[in-house]
Order: C-alpha cells, then sequence, then structure tokens
C-alpha cells in the first residue's frame, strides 16, 4: 500500500521542527536568538527494497522515501518518511527528530533523540517509541570513520529495550564515487540478537543525483527472509 504525506501534514512538521529548534537557541542565548540563520534541506529516494537496521523491511519491493531537514546552526529537526511492508501489517515508517551536530578536537558529534512510528500496524500492537542515538565521526586521511550508539527504551511491538552499535569507514574511489563498508551488533529484550554489515559504492551523477549499489546481510538467516543477504539499488535526489 502506497504512502504518502501530504501538503498539510509537511507544513505541520516544518511548522514544529522550526518552532521547536528557535525555542531552544533563543533558551541558549536569546541575545543573539534573531541572528540564527536557518537553512532548509532535503532528499527524495527509490530503492529497490527499504532495509533499516540491516533488515529488509519491503518485503522485497521497491520503496519511496523522503527527508525534510531544517537547521539552525548546530541545532538541526528533521522528518524521514518511507513505504515499507512488515508482518505486522505496517505499510510505512516515520521517523521525526531533533538533534546537536557540534564539533571539538578534531571529532565530528551527532546526538539526536527520535520518535519512530509504524503507520498501519494492526490493532493492539505497539508501533511507536522513541530511540536515543549519538554518533562521533573523524577523518584518518582520506579515509573517513564513524561510530553509532542507538538506544530505545522500550521498542516495537514486543520488543523491550534495544540497542544498535555500529562500525562504519568510507574512503573516496574518485572524484565521484565513494565506498564505505560497516558493521553492527544488534541486542534487544524480547527481540532477535544479531550481527548485520553491508558494503557499496555511491556515484555522485551531478551535485543533486545520486546512485548507490550495497550488499546488506546478516548472520541469523533462520530467523527469516528479512534477515537474508540482498543487493539494494538506490536513487536519490537531494534539494
Amino acid at each position: 500500500m502506497p504512502f504518502h504525506v501530504s501538503a498539510h501534514r509537511q507544513n505541520g512538521v516544518r511548522g514544529l521542527c522550526t518552532a521547536a529548534l528557535v525555542a531552544i537557541a533563543c533558551a541558549a542565548d536569546p541575545a543573539t536568538a534573531q541572528s540564527v540563520e536557518g537553512r532548509w534541506s532535503g532528499q527524495l529516494g527509490l530503492t529497490s527494497e527499504y532495509v533499516g537496521k540491516g533488515l529488509g523491511k519491503s518485503a522485497g519491493d521497491p520503496s519511496l522515501n523522503g527527508t525534510l531537514e531544517a537547521s539552525y546552526g548546530d541545532l538541526y529537526g528533521s522528518v524521514f518518511a518511507s513505504t515499507a511492508n512488515l508482518s505486522q501489517g505496517s505499510d510505512a515508517e516515520i521517523i521525526t527528530a531533533l538533534g546537536w551536530r557540534p564539533r571539538a578536537a578534531g571529532f565530528a558529534f551527532d546526538l539526536s533523540v527520535m520518535n519512530r512510528d509504524l503507520p498501519g500496524t494492526r490493532a493492539g500492537v505497539d508501533a511507536n517509541y522513541w530511540e536515543y542515538q549519538a554518533d562521533v565521526a573523524r577523518r584518518f586521511g582520506r579515509v573517513s570513520g564513524r561510530l553509532r550508539v542507538n538506544y530505545t527504551p522500550d521498542g516495537f511491538a514486543a520488543t523491550r529495550q534495544a540497542w544498535w552499535i555500529e562500525a562504519q569507514a568510507a574512503a573516496p574511489l574518485g572524484p565521484r564515487a565513494r565506498a564505505s563498508a560497516a558493521f553492527a551488533a544488534r541486542s534487544a529484550d524480547g527481540g532477535a540478537d544479531y550481527n548485520a554489515w553491508n558494503m557499496g559504492v555511491k556515484y555522485n551523477l551531478s551535485e543533486r543525483w545520486a546512485i548507490d549499489a550495497r550488499w546488506y546481510d546478516t548472520d541469523s538467516h533462520a530467523l527469516g527472509e528479512n534477515y537474508d543477504g540482498r543487493l539494494v539499488g538506490a536513487l536519490s535526489f537531494n534539494f
């Protein structure tokens, strides 16, 4: 079932993100709040399959997705939406976030609070939950590295607290191409524990258009088809 975010809902999300960021900026420094300059950015994407935390989430079908972000200095608010096809009936996934991206001692940080919602989930299944995520990244010559820690105190359906810890490395292959690989461990109380990894290449067709080819896999194929290895292609447009 296709998922569509109406213009009215998008405007509401934009207003919410903007209000929250302005409030934070004013609280931090009322004297300079009026001089804070905001910026909007976004991305539209088409993938051969939607993948999240290493698992297939669209039953092998293509997926449409979009991201909209408002930023004020190091602060930002964003909303991400994608079509999906999950076993509990969910036909979409929506992630809204508020975060902070400071830099210190050569490291880039991204600290965020996220709300994840899965519309279409059958009645009685907990399909809305909070996640807390911290990224730390740094360049080492031509190679960049990133460590991500994601925690939820009460996850999807019967899953309670869960952790996702991921290490990623990337390096340029030329002026337009970049190769990257990641390995992650998932542990969950009331859910599946597994390891996941991916590797692939992203190629910038232009300043706005890019394609990505990536192999995803886990060590737990016996848990279901969504844990199997898969080659995923993606086309994205940045604005």
